[in-house]
Protein backbone atom coordinates (compact mmCIF):
# COMPACT_ATOMS: atom_id res chain seq x y z
CA UNK A 1 0.00 0.00 0.00
CA UNK A 2 1.06 3.55 -0.53
CA UNK A 3 3.23 5.87 2.07
CA UNK A 4 1.04 8.97 1.68
CA UNK A 5 1.92 12.66 2.55
CA UNK A 6 -1.33 14.70 3.19
CA UNK A 7 -0.53 18.45 3.56
CA UNK A 8 -3.75 20.69 4.26
CA UNK A 9 -6.90 19.83 5.28
CA UNK A 10 -7.24 22.16 8.68
CA UNK A 11 -7.51 25.62 9.50
CA UNK A 12 -7.50 27.16 13.02
CA UNK A 13 -10.98 29.35 14.02
CA UNK A 14 -10.75 32.62 16.09
CA UNK A 15 -13.75 32.91 18.18
CA UNK A 16 -14.84 35.48 20.20
CA UNK A 17 -17.64 35.22 22.31
CA UNK A 18 -19.30 37.67 24.43
CA UNK A 19 -21.42 36.79 27.50
CA UNK A 20 -22.89 40.47 28.65
CA UNK A 21 -19.93 42.82 29.61
CA UNK A 22 -16.99 40.03 29.36
CA UNK A 23 -15.69 38.61 25.97
CA UNK A 24 -14.26 35.35 25.64
CA UNK A 25 -11.39 34.67 22.89
CA UNK A 26 -10.27 31.76 21.85
CA UNK A 27 -8.93 29.45 19.28
CA UNK A 28 -9.48 25.96 17.25
CA UNK A 29 -7.91 23.84 15.06
CA UNK A 30 -10.41 22.23 12.62
CA UNK A 31 -9.65 18.99 10.80
CA UNK A 32 -11.55 18.34 7.87
CA UNK A 33 -9.99 15.15 6.76
CA UNK A 34 -10.53 12.99 9.91
CA UNK A 35 -13.07 10.57 7.61
CA UNK A 36 -10.20 10.36 4.58
CA UNK A 37 -7.96 9.83 6.98
CA UNK A 38 -9.61 6.78 8.83
CA UNK A 39 -10.75 4.81 5.67
CA UNK A 40 -6.94 5.17 3.62
CA UNK A 41 -5.56 4.04 7.02
CA UNK A 42 -8.54 0.96 7.45
CA UNK A 43 -7.14 0.25 3.81
CA UNK A 44 -3.68 -0.31 4.97
CA UNK A 45 -2.15 2.81 3.46
CA UNK A 46 0.89 4.61 5.43
CA UNK A 47 -0.57 8.19 5.67
CA UNK A 48 0.95 11.43 7.56
CA UNK A 49 -1.41 14.48 8.34
CA UNK A 50 0.69 17.18 8.07
CA UNK A 51 -1.72 20.27 9.28
CA UNK A 52 -1.87 23.49 6.88
CA UNK A 53 -0.01 25.58 9.87
CA UNK A 54 2.62 23.16 10.04
CA UNK A 55 3.26 23.15 6.06
CA UNK A 56 5.39 25.94 5.47
CA UNK A 57 8.01 25.02 8.29
CA UNK A 58 7.94 20.99 8.04
CA UNK A 59 6.69 20.06 4.41
CA UNK A 60 9.73 18.40 2.55
CA UNK A 61 12.03 20.66 1.07
CA UNK A 62 15.01 18.30 -0.51
CA UNK A 63 14.34 15.50 -2.54
CA UNK A 64 15.60 13.01 0.01
CA UNK A 65 13.00 14.38 2.53
CA UNK A 66 10.55 13.93 -0.43
CA UNK A 67 11.65 10.39 -1.83
CA UNK A 68 10.27 9.00 1.98
CA UNK A 69 6.58 9.40 0.08
CA UNK A 70 4.91 7.02 -2.35
CA UNK A 71 2.40 10.33 -2.73
CA UNK A 72 1.80 13.83 -2.15
CA UNK A 73 -1.89 15.19 -1.43
CA UNK A 74 -2.46 18.65 -1.27
CA UNK A 75 -5.72 19.63 -0.01
CA UNK A 76 -7.10 23.22 0.68
CA UNK A 77 -3.21 24.39 1.26
CA UNK A 78 -2.38 27.05 -1.16
CA UNK A 79 0.79 27.72 -3.23
CA UNK A 80 2.23 30.76 -0.95
CA UNK A 81 2.28 27.77 2.27
CA UNK A 82 4.85 25.82 -0.20
CA UNK A 83 6.81 28.57 -1.73
CA UNK A 84 7.24 30.52 1.69
CA UNK A 85 8.54 28.56 4.28
CA UNK A 86 10.05 30.05 7.30
CA UNK A 87 13.93 31.21 6.23
CA UNK A 88 12.32 33.09 3.73
CA UNK A 89 9.41 34.88 5.13
CA UNK A 90 10.99 35.20 8.47
CA UNK A 91 14.85 35.29 7.71
CA UNK A 92 14.78 36.57 3.74
CA UNK A 93 17.42 33.48 3.13
CA UNK A 94 16.74 31.25 0.04
CA UNK A 95 14.86 27.97 0.10
CA UNK A 96 14.44 25.81 -2.15
CA UNK A 97 11.19 25.73 -4.48
CA UNK A 98 8.92 23.42 -3.29
CA UNK A 99 6.58 23.51 -6.41
CA UNK A 100 9.72 22.57 -8.71
CA UNK A 101 10.68 20.46 -6.06
CA UNK A 102 7.18 18.25 -6.48
CA UNK A 103 7.08 18.82 -9.98
CA UNK A 104 10.40 17.08 -10.91
CA UNK A 105 9.76 14.34 -8.19
CA UNK A 106 6.69 13.42 -10.00
CA UNK A 107 8.18 13.22 -13.21
CA UNK A 108 10.83 10.89 -11.70
CA UNK A 109 8.05 8.39 -10.13
CA UNK A 110 6.25 10.56 -7.59
CA UNK A 111 2.42 10.31 -7.14
CA UNK A 112 0.94 13.97 -6.71
CA UNK A 113 -2.96 14.63 -6.15
CA UNK A 114 -4.46 18.13 -5.15
CA UNK A 115 -8.22 17.94 -3.79
CA UNK A 116 -10.54 20.28 -4.34
CA UNK A 117 -11.39 23.20 -1.92
CA UNK A 118 -11.20 27.08 -0.87
CA UNK A 119 -7.13 27.30 -1.47
CA UNK A 120 -6.82 24.30 -3.74
CA UNK A 121 -6.46 25.11 -7.62
CA UNK A 122 -7.25 28.68 -8.28
CA UNK A 123 -9.30 28.52 -5.28
CA UNK A 124 -11.49 31.51 -3.64
CA UNK A 125 -10.00 35.24 -4.53
CA UNK A 126 -7.44 33.40 -6.75
CA UNK A 127 -5.40 32.59 -3.44
CA UNK A 128 -4.54 29.22 -3.88
CA UNK A 129 -2.90 30.73 -7.07
CA UNK A 130 -1.34 27.40 -8.88
CA UNK A 131 -2.10 28.90 -12.41
CA UNK A 132 1.02 28.77 -14.26
CA UNK A 133 3.40 27.35 -11.38
CA UNK A 134 5.61 23.99 -11.97
CA UNK A 135 2.50 22.12 -10.07
CA UNK A 136 0.43 23.06 -12.81
CA UNK A 137 2.73 21.81 -15.48
CA UNK A 138 2.59 18.24 -14.17
CA UNK A 139 -1.18 17.98 -13.12
CA UNK A 140 -3.74 16.70 -15.73
CA UNK A 141 -5.89 19.89 -15.77
CA UNK A 142 -5.28 23.42 -16.80
CA UNK A 143 -6.09 26.29 -14.08
CA UNK A 144 -7.65 29.33 -14.80
CA UNK A 145 -6.29 33.02 -13.58
CA UNK A 146 -9.56 33.53 -11.58
CA UNK A 147 -11.18 31.97 -8.86
CA UNK A 148 -12.38 29.16 -10.42
CA UNK A 149 -15.01 28.13 -8.24
CA UNK A 150 -18.61 26.94 -8.75
CA UNK A 151 -20.52 27.11 -5.25
CA UNK A 152 -23.47 24.19 -6.05
CA UNK A 153 -26.36 24.62 -3.22
CA UNK A 154 -28.70 23.25 -4.69
CA UNK A 155 -26.07 19.58 -5.15
CA UNK A 156 -24.87 18.14 -8.20
CA UNK A 157 -23.93 14.86 -9.36
CA UNK A 158 -20.17 13.39 -10.55
CA UNK A 159 -20.77 11.10 -13.21
CA UNK A 160 -17.97 8.33 -14.63
CA UNK A 161 -16.92 8.86 -18.17
CA UNK A 162 -17.19 4.99 -18.87
CA UNK A 163 -13.19 4.72 -19.14
CA UNK A 164 -11.91 1.52 -17.50
CA UNK A 165 -9.16 2.80 -15.33
CA UNK A 166 -8.03 0.95 -11.48
CA UNK A 167 -9.47 4.38 -9.92
CA UNK A 168 -13.15 3.78 -10.90
CA UNK A 169 -13.16 -0.03 -10.67
CA UNK A 170 -16.29 -0.81 -9.38
CA UNK A 171 -17.84 2.44 -8.83
CA UNK A 172 -21.74 3.75 -9.50
CA UNK A 173 -21.61 5.69 -12.66
CA UNK A 174 -23.42 7.94 -10.60
CA UNK A 175 -22.08 9.68 -7.44
CA UNK A 176 -24.08 11.11 -4.52
CA UNK A 177 -24.34 15.04 -4.53
CA UNK A 178 -21.63 17.20 -4.32
CA UNK A 179 -22.29 20.83 -2.89
CA UNK A 180 -19.24 22.33 -5.33
CA UNK A 181 -16.35 22.29 -6.97
CA UNK A 182 -13.34 23.76 -9.09
CA UNK A 183 -13.64 24.89 -12.65
CA UNK A 184 -11.13 22.99 -14.73
CA UNK A 185 -9.61 21.73 -18.31
CA UNK A 186 -8.50 18.79 -18.57
CA UNK A 187 -4.87 18.82 -20.41
CA UNK A 188 -4.54 16.79 -23.88
CA UNK A 189 -3.02 14.08 -22.20
CA UNK A 190 -5.19 13.16 -19.27
CA UNK A 191 -7.81 10.85 -18.71
CA UNK A 192 -10.86 11.97 -17.77
CA UNK A 193 -12.23 9.59 -15.79
CA UNK A 194 -15.50 11.40 -13.85
CA UNK A 195 -17.37 14.68 -14.67
CA UNK A 196 -19.64 17.38 -13.53
CA UNK A 197 -21.73 19.31 -15.43
CA UNK A 198 -20.11 18.55 -17.89
CA UNK A 199 -16.58 19.67 -16.19
CA UNK A 200 -13.80 17.44 -15.17
CA UNK A 201 -14.42 16.09 -11.65
CA UNK A 202 -11.73 13.56 -12.02
CA UNK A 203 -8.94 13.04 -14.26
CA UNK A 204 -5.44 11.33 -14.13
CA UNK A 205 -2.23 11.58 -16.27
CA UNK A 206 0.94 9.88 -16.37
CA UNK A 207 3.79 12.51 -16.66
CA UNK A 208 7.21 11.04 -17.29
CA UNK A 209 7.99 8.34 -14.61
CA UNK A 210 5.06 9.83 -12.50
CA UNK A 211 1.41 10.11 -12.26
CA UNK A 212 -1.12 12.76 -10.68
CA UNK A 213 -4.36 12.95 -10.31
CA UNK A 214 -7.09 16.50 -9.77
CA UNK A 215 -10.42 15.59 -7.86
CA UNK A 216 -12.43 18.45 -8.44
CA UNK A 217 -14.38 18.83 -5.42
CA UNK A 218 -13.87 18.38 -1.73
CA UNK A 219 -13.06 15.74 0.23
CA UNK A 220 -14.53 17.27 3.23
CA UNK A 221 -17.56 19.37 4.16
CA UNK A 222 -18.72 22.02 2.88
CA UNK A 223 -18.56 20.46 -0.79
CA UNK A 224 -18.61 17.24 -0.19
CA UNK A 225 -21.79 16.43 1.90
CA UNK A 226 -22.49 13.43 4.62
CA UNK A 227 -23.99 11.83 1.68
CA UNK A 228 -20.97 11.75 -0.11
CA UNK A 229 -19.03 11.01 2.82
CA UNK A 230 -21.33 7.92 3.11
CA UNK A 231 -21.45 6.40 0.26
CA UNK A 232 -19.44 3.42 -0.09
CA UNK A 233 -17.87 4.71 -2.72
CA UNK A 234 -15.80 7.03 -0.83
CA UNK A 235 -13.30 4.92 0.86
CA UNK A 236 -13.01 3.11 -2.43
CA UNK A 237 -12.06 5.93 -4.51
CA UNK A 238 -9.65 7.61 -3.00
CA UNK A 239 -8.09 4.45 -1.31
CA UNK A 240 -7.39 3.16 -5.13
CA UNK A 241 -6.40 6.59 -6.15
CA UNK A 242 -3.55 6.16 -3.33
CA UNK A 243 -3.09 3.03 -4.64
CA UNK A 244 -2.66 4.13 -8.20
CA UNK A 245 -0.67 6.77 -7.77
CA UNK A 246 2.31 5.24 -5.97
CA UNK A 247 2.37 2.36 -8.36
CA UNK A 248 5.33 2.98 -10.76
CA UNK A 249 5.39 3.09 -15.10
CA UNK A 250 6.25 -0.51 -15.01
CA UNK A 251 2.78 -1.46 -13.53
CA UNK A 252 1.04 -3.66 -16.31
CA UNK A 253 -2.17 -1.11 -16.15
CA UNK A 254 -0.63 3.01 -16.77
Amino acid sequence: MAKVLLAGESWVSATIDHKGYDPFPHTQVQIGCAQLLEVLRADGHDVTHLRSHDVAEFFPLTREELDVYDVVLLSDIGANTLLLPPQVFDQGRPAPNRLHLLRDWVRDGGGLMMAGGYLSFQGFGAKANYAGTAVEEVLPVTIHRWDDRVESPQGVQGTLTGTDHPVVAGLDETWPILLGYQELVATADATVLAEVEGHPLLAVRTVGAGRTLAFASDISPHWAPQEFMDWDGYGTLFSQAMTWLAADDSDEVA
